[in-house]
């Protein structure tokens, strides 16, 4: 198993949630503090370089117009990263191309980070969360089909070495493609893509691409990733799938006491409590199918608007729905392990390792107490080796 060290590079400053509708799209910038602002990359990007000593890797993501992630533009972030470590793997789970408008300066700015990582970029993509529609500018129908000709040709531009091709799709036209520099990894970097429904999982597994779902619990990220394996198996890639392809982001504290660790972890929930917004952020229209609005108006859950069920949310009841890992290493490895073969294995852990109130000093201690007294034992526990779907333990096989 692989871990990754995650920061979506919170602005907590806020005034009481009463006194505004939403904490995405119109909360007035006048809230935001430069210097705060400032101080807060300074530290999140030591807290990176400090996992990277930790021998954990490196993920980042972007939201627009947010306090929960102030990283509108992660391939700078990517950028700094990619020049200030020196061994960690690069995760960014990533660039949200179906509102972007052209996929192949994309390309290009990934290809550059891989180059000036010396090959340690990992490529994730993302077709946006509802709430950016709006802030792009952008049509929420149709999505999936912009995201994937992106995508797909994204990966064309960096694998086509022999000069100008060009692009007529259904939404994007280009007319000579040759970008320099190209990727150091070959055929090319890494490709991760995210989602949280089974439908959205098969067309990764049918790429063969690594799946990666956040926060979905127990029994929804069961449903994504045999979603994959369906995609999988059905594309011809074979019955087995990889342990590696699958990844699960969970908030994580772990404590050298029960009360450290809780104390961090109820301030790791400031992600999910604080998230306020109103529905016709959460839910433009167009962005989910007819099905899934009737399935909503007779009482199903709402998937995109399950942090708005959360404000009331505790470490304990966190804990029990899957959406976080808090303890002391025993406990924080029982959960782990619990998680693990209830949804069939996965070989990546996104580790929200830090927002809200977190401080410094609690969040580094976070990541060492991870990194020295769980990571070993997950590391042993679940080899690369594993197959997805059949999660036994190193030791334990049948």
């Amino acid at each position: 198993m692989r871990a990754w060290h995650f920061s979506e590079t919170a602005y907590p400053y806020l005034p009481p949630a009463d006194s505004y509708p939403s904490i995405r799209v119109s909360l007035p910038n006048r809230i935001y503090d430069p210097e705060k602002g400032a101080a807060l990359y300074d530290r999140y990007l030591d807290e990176w370089l400090i996992a990277e000593d930790e021998g954990v890797e490196i993920m980042l993501n972007e939201h627009h117009q947010t306090a929960t992630c102030v990283d509108p533009a992660a391939p700078l972030m990517l950028a700094a990263l990619a020049r200030l470590s020196k061994k960690a793997r690069l995760l960014i789970l990533g660039n949200p191309i179906a509102n972007r408008r052209q996929p192949v300066r994309v390309a290009e700015e990934m290809a550059m980070i891989d180059v000036l990582s010396h090959g340690r970029l990992e490529a994730g993509f993302v077709r946006g969360v509802p709430y950016e529609i709006l802030p792009a500018n952008s049509n929420p129908v149709r999505m999936n089909e912009r995201h994937w000709e992106a995508l797909d040709l994204i990966v064309k531009t960096w694998t086509t070495h022999d000069g100008p091709f060009s692009h007529e799709g259904r939404f994007f036209h280009h007319r000579a493609i040759n970008i320099w520099p190209r990727p150091i990894q070959q055929p090319h970097p890494p490709v991760w893509v995210s989602t949280t429904s089974p439908g959205g999982a098969a067309p990764v597994g049918a790429r063969g691409f690594i799946q990666a779902t956040f926060l979905t619990g127990f029994d929804a990220t069961r449903k994504v990733f045999d979603g994959y394996r369906k995609g999988w198996r059905e594309a011809g890639r074979g019955q087995d799938v990889p342990i590696d392809r699958l990844a699960y982001a969970a908030l994580i504290y772990v404590g050298e006491t029960e009360a450290r660790a809780k104390a961090g972890a109820e301030k790791l929930l400031w992600y999910v409590t604080s998230n306020k917004v109103p529905p016709h952020f959460a839910n433009p229209p167009g962005y989910v199918s007819v099905a899934t609005n009737v399935q909503m108006l007779r009482g199903a859950d709402n998937p995109l608007s399950a942090f708005g069920k959360r404000a009331g949310m505790t470490v304990e009841s966190a804990v029990e729905t899957g959406i976080m890992f808090a303890g002391t290493p025993d406990q924080v490895l029982a959960q782990i392990n619990k998680h693990y073969d209830h949804v069939g294995g996965y070989g990546q852990l996104l580790i929200m390792g830090q927002a809200g109130f977190l401080e410094h000093d609690d969040t580094v201690h976070g990541i060492k107490m991870f990194a020295r007294e769980v990571y070993p034992r997950l590391k042993a526990l679940y080899p690369d080796t594993a197959i997805s779907g059949f999660p036994q333990r190193a030791g334990n096989a049948a």
